[in-house]
């Protein structure tokens, strides 16, 4: 079971972490609701760009593969009695806490994502047990499209009802190369359902993880498109490259160890390298954190802006977690 993804933004700038198991957490305090505590059940590697335990991505060691991308109209629960969350430490609370997708949907009766100074995004989860589904938010309410409700395993920057028949025009067309529906993210869409149909129903002799990228390259955006992921979730590794460093890399989870009295480890990922780089990773530090924190919130000014306050917060929040879990 392969889940592939391609990270389209302002900046590419970021690393690769492993976030151990055991590990007691209070989440960020937001603006509209009280933190929530836990302890992290399982431990997981992931994609950050604005700090370690606030990712954009990852798959945890039981194989749920938790991504995002940016979906306009999104409306996120108002203030209740849940605890409130921002939408990518959300990310991290489902990779420490959940080992299926529908462990994940039940997180919705405990917390909640912030609707204050949060970006409008919808979610793209799946599992080891080969469960898929969409996590959007309208009108403060989690939507979810699984099962029969979803026949296209595809997300792009469309609410993903309404593009569903356009997904169905897709699969039914005799070649992707004249699909176009007057919509970048439409036709993303359509074509990513045209290509993972044809893997399905032809003998393809490409290995699943070329086709992954063959796939990625087809609905990438150029210059805007800055990472590209293949999470194997049967063998529990990751395949990913980068705009500026497209050489494929890759690395194992059996590799590292995850329980709370090992260090957590961490690599900047836009390096010229390829194949297995595991053995490339080090400990992680705040040193590392700061870095990529204070260049990737100075990268996406166009898009945001953060307090000299509010990221020296985000690169020092790690400093507070603490190992609660008593070793075997």
């Amino acid at each position: 079971m392969i889940f592939g993804r391609n990270y389209d933004w302002i900046t590419g700038n970021g690393m690769v972490c492993t976030n151990q198991k055991g590990l007691a957490k209070t989440s960020d305090k937001t603006k509209d609701g009280a933190t929530i505590s836990w302890i992290s059940q399982y431990g997981s590697i992931t994609f950050n760009q604005y700090g370690k335990e606030f990712p954009t991505g990852g798959m945890n060691e039981k194989g749920l593969v938790v991504e995002m991308m940016w979906l306009d109209g999104t409306k996120y629960p108002i203030a209740d009695n849940r605890p409130a969350i921002g939408e990518l430490q959300w990310i991290q609370y489902q990779l420490d806490n959940c080992s299926t997708v529908d462990d994940l949907i039940e997180t919705d009766k405990k917390l909640r994502i912030t609707a204050i100074g949060t970006a409008p995004l919808h979610f793209l989860v799946a599992d080891a047990k080969g469960n898929a589904a969409t996590i959007e938010f309208f009108e403060g309410k989690m939507k979810v499209h699984k099962g029969n409700d979803m026949p296209f395993p595809v997300l792009t920057n469309n609410a993903y009802a309404s593009v569903v028949n356009q997904g169905r025009i897709a699969v039914s067309a005799p070649s992707i190369d004249n699909l176009s529906f007057n919509d970048n993210s439409i036709d993303r869409f359509a074509k990513a359902c045209y290509m993972v149909k044809q893997f399905q129903e032809t003998d393809i002799s490409m290995p699943v993880i070329d086709f992954s990228f063959s796939l990625l390259y087809k609905v990438a955006q150029g210059t805007h498109t800055k990472w590209s992921i293949v999470y194997d979730i049967t063998n529990k590794k990751i395949h990913f490259k980068s705009l500026g460093f497209p050489q494929v890399k890759n690395l194992a989870f059996s590799v590292f160890d995850f329980t709370c009295s090992s260090p957590s480890k961490a690599w900047e990922m836009n390096q010229a390298v390829t194949g297995d780089v595991a053995k490339l990773f080090g400990n992680y530090s705040e040193e590392l954190n700061r870095k990529i924190v204070e260049k990737s919130f100075e990268e996406s000014r166009s898009e945001f802006t953060v307090s000299e306050e509010g990221v020296r917060e985000t690169w020092r929040y790690p400093a507070g977690i603490s190992c609660k879990m008593a070793t075997n």
